[in-house]
């Protein structure tokens, strides 16, 4: 898919924080709808303050993360631009980030999203909404093999070995994010499940081979997925995510994917006919965890010319019902306090899961190193034929190499 640029020219009608001042917004949602939300913040905005002219650049990733350091790293950044966890702790020490302590919509965001946007005692970003990953499960599909939506492994390993049996390769996974969310999901719940979990991450800080070790039941169901055949691996490492995913899925042969429920309205699109839901991921042995990220992080050039400006962007697009129109068009949940999941019906099952004590933060910010690409690199050495141990032994060579340059 080509990179897709939208440009909106603001004629506001109040007194501005300066005049003419010209604003880039830079981000990797480039999808329609979720253009479409954020050109309605935009021209929301011009309301507030005229004169003021904002522009939205969209590429998708990787290929942004690219474009973004050599913009920045060349004095040429944009005023505002979406960031991720990695790069909040790279570009904080390099002195990119603006400190927005002092914006006014702080004490909005609930205490999930604060644990995260405050670490290191200054607030770099601000979230603008909480992703979800799930089990997308064809009802139809089941229902004709007189088969049940699983709730637990047990379930999940029955489901899949009697479509395998029958030829079909039961779950659609992608080369980025399906492996890995089910890796972390089920090694990390314990850790979120101890009565101070901040404490515990910090104690995987200071032993990061433990922090290796810890993978180890989600790299073993991983391997168990791909040795029993509810996974095809080359078909996964050629399938890229919200995209070839989608495609083999809405055809409607296949009785599960794993990815973002984010997808949702892509799917859509491809098969308005297909019924599905999507669910937590089953793969506890006595039933479901939901996978989550604080997601969609906005941070501002702390070298822009404009920065009160860009300041004052961000913390209107962090107003309530600028960012549940951002939220409810990629299904997921508000980071502020409502914690308010999208309207769509085939995400409604995951709500309970925010809060009973059975979701895990796929990329904390808690956790010193990138592991969100580290498990990445970790589930494409399983797809390309590593075990679970040589997984681990993987997760701490990365780790110790990112630990050298850190």
């Amino acid at each position: 898919m080509g990179n897709k640029k939208e440009t909106m020219v603001i004629d506001l009608n109040t007194k501005p924080l300066s005049p003419e001042v010209s604003l880039t917004f830079f981000g990797f949602k480039y999808e329609a709808l979720n253009v479409m939300a954020i050109e309605h913040t935009l021209h929301h905005f011009m309301d507030e303050y005229p004169a003021i002219t904002i522009s939205y650049d969209g590429i998708k990733t990787p290929e942004y993360f690219e474009v973004l350091e050599k913009r920045l790293s060349t004095g040429n950044g944009n005023d505002i631009f979406m960031i991720d966890h990695e790069r909040v702790q790279k570009f904080a020490k390099q002195g990119y980030l603006a400190d927005l302590s002092d914006l006014s919509t702080l004490d909005n965001f609930s205490g999930l999203a604060k644990s995260q946007m405050s670490v290191g005692g200054t607030i770099d970003y601000l979230p603008t909404s909480i992703s979800a990953f799930g089990l997308y499960c064809n009802l139809d599909l089941l229902e004709e093999h007189g088969q049940k939506i699983p709730s637990n492994l047990s379930e999940l390993k029955d489901v899949c070995d009697y479509f395998v049996s029958t030829g079909i390769t039961p779950i659609v996974a992608n080369n980025d994010i399906s492996l890995k969310t089910a890796a972390i999901g089920i090694s990390l719940l314990p850790i979120y499940q101890q009565d101070d979990p901040k404490a515990a991450l910090d104690r995987l800080n200071s032993s990061p081979d433990q922090l290796a070790q810890t993978f180890r039941p989600g790299f073993k169901l991983v391997e168990q997925m791909l040795h029993k055949g509810w996974v095809d691996p080359s078909e996964a490492l050629e399938t890229s995510k919200t995209k070839d995913d989608l495609a083999l899925f809405s055809k409607g042969e296949r009785p599960f994917m794993l990815t973002g429920a984010w997808a949702v309205p892509r799917l859509r699109d491809l098969n308005p006919d297909l019924n599905f839901e999507v669910r937590p991921y089953p793969i506890l042995s006595d039933g479901s965890v939901l996978v989550i990220n604080v997601d969609t992080r906005i941070s501002v050039n702390a070298a822009s010319p404009h920065l009160d400006e860009a300041k004052k962007f961000v913390e209107y697009l962090t107003q309530s019902d600028s960012m549940w129109e951002f939220v409810n068009s990629q299904s997921s949940f508000s980071p502020l306090k409502e914690n308010r999941l999208a309207e769509d019906q085939a995400i409604q099952s995951l709500g309970p899961y925010l809060n009973n004590g059975y979701s895990v933060i796929g990329s904390d910010d808690n956790l010193n190193c990138p592991l969100w690409e580290i498990s990445r690199k970790c589930i494409l050495g399983m797809l390309n034929g590593d075990d679970a141990d040589r997984a681990v032994s993987h997760m701490e060579e990365l780790i110790a190499e990112w630990s050298a340059t850190n």
